[in-house]
C-alpha cells in the first residue's frame, strides 16, 4: 500500500528536490502542505498536481 501523507524527507525525495527547497516552499505557502505538531506534511496527490499545473500555490 503506497503512503497518501509524506514527510519532509519522502516529498523532497517523491520531487526530487533538496529537503531545504521543500522547508523554504512550505513556509511560503507554495507548496501544499500542512504543519502537524510541528512538523511539515504532504498529501502526496496534492503535490502530483501541484507539480502538473505548475502552480507556486
Amino acid at each position: 500500500m503506497e503512503k497518501e501523507i509524506l514527510t519532509i524527507e519522502e516529498a523532497a525525495d517523491y520531487l526530487q528536490i533538496g529537503k531545504r527547497s521543500i522547508y523554504k516552499l512550505a513556509k511560503e505557502g507554495k507548496i501544499p502542505g500542512k504543519k502537524v505538531l510541528n512538523k511539515w506534511r504532504f498529501e502526496k496527490e496534492s503535490l502530483r498536481m501541484w507539480v502538473s499545473r505548475g502552480e507556486k500555490k
